[in-house]
């Protein structure tokens, strides 16, 4: 490699740049660094200067070690080269560092959002080269940054990862070859916004990944004796999200290279050495190889062959692994069934599986977490997010465990939860294996108590049996033997201070929402029928019976009810942040939305939504989907409500029709408005426009747009058809989202709503597209309502009562044609 003015005395150096700018490591305005000098960081341990690397007669602007000059740890004109050595690098009175060529001509520049007003370009001893106002060092305020732009090389101090004030993903890419700096076909960075890990890819497809961080280190990532020479950081705030590390030994030198193969390494050089060594390389063994044992393998390095299925899996096909092909992976011997005696087994010292179908919470006990998994059945795993001082968070899977390895014990200190039918829990050793004295204590105590149980049950019969709901003609009088905790009405009324206004959350189709406190900590939510909501006793034991009998993170939990006379009331959980349109229609809390939650929020909703169609013991067709019924807990996270209307399906039922369409307006599949038939993709239809709502940040129904008379759904078509797709964007995102993220979203989201049924995928296809980027997604056909705005679109139409105009309200009852 050729380099430029490293024959410069160390002397003369400092002489020339200190002409330059009155520093030994800065640059002023209307100066420059040319072809004959370069800049030196403050200890001497980096330049920066014009460099042509290998065979190649073009000219780069670099930095690179002081003492090992052909190790090069940052390019900034990767794509554009200088033509020859005839280069020059000056500050602008802005603050923007220009490289020009022999002619004048602007080859590269640094770009930022900010103005300076006596700008300094300054080589830091750590390699970063910032752009700074000459009387402050502080961090946070370089006007820009070389370790915003990774290349090819993570030295100790540079992020990888997302700064959501600025809006900037840093990651690293090879070379393209040992003569060409230019974007090479591998990345390394972090992956998944929810709860990221580092992944090698090349182009969309994952070569390795590391696990997901667990509060002591990358799960999938040995120690190794790491923390001697370096100290991992991860931080996950407000601000971004992103790793790094430090040094712990000053007189180590270390650095993580990604080559032009696709090889990630850490390289440490030790005081007075010469040589850099390997200290590890990603992608050292084959079970490092990303999927390398397929679905529900786990590979063993320790054996031979590697692969091998989990406990209580089987391969899918044998004739394919007894030629050691475990592309095809596992499945379970026995499935799981959801039925009570399922526990779970529990698997030490692993690389936790791809985050593709999971759910996580980090505010829960590991118990707590144990629970909420075997209560929910889609949940097939779970483990510990934080693996310190014994373990908290919760992680949870629902679908395929992908790219599980085993680590020695010394290594990593993860392990993992898979659950099992009860069937296989005696042979296996899982949680649910009971020591047979065990098991006869517990006959013997139950024995004991049964007369007592038999006499409380009966009472409680009693009681319940005793309660009178009047409908509300007072002509009918109907007992109940509810399943749920019923609240009488004075505990209530006390609770919301007499339903004040003061304590109104909010008011639905079927009457208002309060805010009540049974206890100075704990809060519920309590849903008062309005006498003329149209909601009738039915409506109201549809509500209760099916909601009692749903178990998901992702769906509003019901804790009671009150039937008192003429009031019917629903007693939920509190989510004190309300519901999704108060965020997103409001333009002063949109904000806090970012793309990360509002992207966490759509793959809750699109699960919770899966659950009710497909994993569920009740096929439930929710038919009112929209921003107002989905509720956002102190996380944000989303909670699908409001059952009211929804419907029961058998389990080979594909469709239904009702002459009474009752729901919302703009989130109404075409089929379900006109003809009043609904099914599962009517809730896709409705699920799509949320998506994009979600996105865009604005209503589909009630949608102006100054060059077309189209609603929200047929603005998305327009622009993804002219490849338009981000304009779609809320602005108020500006640009700290994920490109690729936010265009497979409207993509779903615009398959979704397509005029026919037979063309929206069904819920579990679009889990599978949102979650996982190597999918290829078909291109969509036109949406319902596409040729213009339907007259209903400002007229909502109520059976016996005529029409009635407004947009405040949103449940409708409307003759079918």
């Amino acid at each position: 490699m050729k380099v430029l003015a490293l024959i410069l005395s160390t002397y003369l150096l400092h002489f020339l740049v200190l002409q330059l700018s009155g520093a030994a490591d800065t640059i002023s305005a209307a100066q420059s660094i040319t072809s004959t000098n370069t800049l030196v960081s403050s200890g001497q341990s980096f330049e920066l200067g014009l460099f042509s690397p290998g065979n190649s007669e073009a000219w780069y602007l670099g930095i690179w070690y002081k003492n090992f000059p052909t190790i090069v740890v940052w390019v900034a004109n990767r794509e554009n080269p200088v033509a020859d050595s005839h280069g020059s690098l000056k500050l602008s009175k802005n603050g923007s560092l220009v490289l020009l060529d022999q002619m004048n001509n602007t080859i590269w520049s640094s770009t930022s959002s900010q103005v300076a007003e006596d700008p300094v370009a300054q080589l830091l001893e750590n390699g970063n080269l910032v752009v700074r106002e000459k009387d402050t060092t502080d961090s946070e305020s370089y006007i820009w940054e070389s370790f915003n732009l990774p290349s090819d090389t993570l030295l100790p101090e540079m992020k990888v990862g997302w700064d959501f004030r600025t809006g900037v993903n840093r990651f690293l890419t090879s070379w393209k070859n040992a003569s060409d700096p230019s974007l090479g076909e591998y990345t390394y960075g972090i992956d998944n916004l929810m709860l990221p890990q580092l992944v090698v890819a090349k182009g969309s497809k994952k070569l390795f990944r590391t696990g997901p961080w667990n509060g002591v280190q990358f799960s999938g990532t040995p120690d190794s004796g790491n923390k001697r020479i370096v100290k991992p950081i991860y931080v996950y705030d407000t601000n971004g999200f992103y790793y790094m590390y430090e040094a712990t030994e000053s007189s180590i030198l270390t650095r993580v290279k990604l080559s032009e193969t696709g090889l990630a390494q850490r390289l440490v050089l030790n005081e007075g050495s010469t040589e850099w060594a390997v200290m590890y390389t990603l992608l050292n063994d084959r079970c490092d190889n990303y999927r390398e044992c397929g679905a529900n393998g786990i590979c063993r390095t320790s054996k031979s062959p590697s692969c091998e299925c989990l406990q209580g899996f089987v391969p899918k096909s044998q004739n394919e692994w007894d030629v050691l092909n475990w592309e095809s992976g596992c499945i379970r011997q026995t499935p799981l069934d959801c039925q009570k005696g399922e526990g779970f087994l529990k698997v030490r010292n692993v690389k936790l599986p791809d985050l593709l179908e999971f759910w996580a919470n980090t505010k829960m006990s590991v118990q707590e977490c144990e629970a909420e998994c075997l209560r929910n059945c889609s949940c097939v795993a779970y483990a510990s997010s934080d693996i310190r001082n014994g373990g908290s968070g919760c992680l949870m899977w629902f679908g395929d465990l992908i790219d599980m390895r085993e680590f020695l014990e010394a290594d990593v200190e993860q392990d993992i939860h898979i659950r099992m039918p009860f069937s296989e829990l005696e042979s296996l050793g899982g949680t649910g294996k009971k020591d047979k004295r065990v098991i006869l204590i517990s006959v013997i105590s139950a024995v004991s108590v049964l007369p007592l149980l038999a006499l409380l049950c009966w009472c409680i019969l009693l009681k319940k049996r005793g309660r009178n709901v009047s409908t509300s003609t007072g002509s009918r009088s109907i007992k109940e033997d509810w399943e749920l905790p019923l609240f009488d009405f004075k505990t209530i009324a006390t609770a919301t201070n007499n339903f004040s206004h003061t304590n109104k959350l909010g008011e639905g189709g079927f009457g208002p929402v309060y805010k009540a406190n049974l206890t100075r900590e704990e809060f519920i939510a309590v849903k008062r029928l309005s006498k003329d909501s149209g909601q009738g006793i039915e409506e109201f034991k549809n509500e209760v019976t099916m909601i009692a009998n749903l178990q998901h993170w992702n769906l509003v939990k019901l804790l009671g009810c009150c039937i008192e006379r003429e009031e019917r009331m629903l007693i939920y959980e509190y989510m004190p942040n309300k519901s999704l349109d108060c965020f997103i229609f409001d333009q002063n809390r949109k904000v806090f939305l970012n793309w990360q939650k509002r992207l966490n929020i759509i793959m809750g909703i699109a699960r919770g939504l899966l659950y009710l169609h497909q994993d569920s013991r009740l096929k439930i067709i929710h038919r009112d989907l929209k921003s107002s019924n989905i509720l956002l807990d102190d996380e944000l996270n989303p909670k699908i409500s409001d059952f009211g209307i929804a419907r029961i399906f058998g389990r080979n039922q594909t469709e239904a029709k009702t002459k009474r369409v009752i729901g919302t307006y703009g989130y109404m599949s075409p089929e379900y408005a006109i003809d009043g038939k609904f099914s599962e993709k009517s809730d896709v239809f409705s699920f799509g426009v949320l998506l994009l709502e979600i996105v865009s940040g604005r209503k589909n129904r009630g949608f102006h747009h100054p060059d077309h008379h189209h609603t929200l759904l047929g603005h998305a078509w327009l622009l993804w058809n002219e490849n338009k797709g981000l304009e779609l964007i809320d602005p108020c995102l500006g640009y700290s989202y994920v490109e690729f993220e936010v265009l497979r979203c409207i993509q779903v989201g615009l398959l979704c709503v397509q005029a026919l049924p037979k063309d929206r995928p069904v819920m579990s296809s679009v889990v599978v597209m949102l979650s996982n980027e190597g999918v290829t997604l078909p291109q969509p056909k036109e949406p319902g309502f596409f040729t213009g705005r339907s007259s209903l679109d400002d007229t909502i139409i109520d059976k016996g009562r005529g029409s009635q105009t407004g947009s405040s309200i949103t449940i409708s009852t409307v003759e079918a044609r």
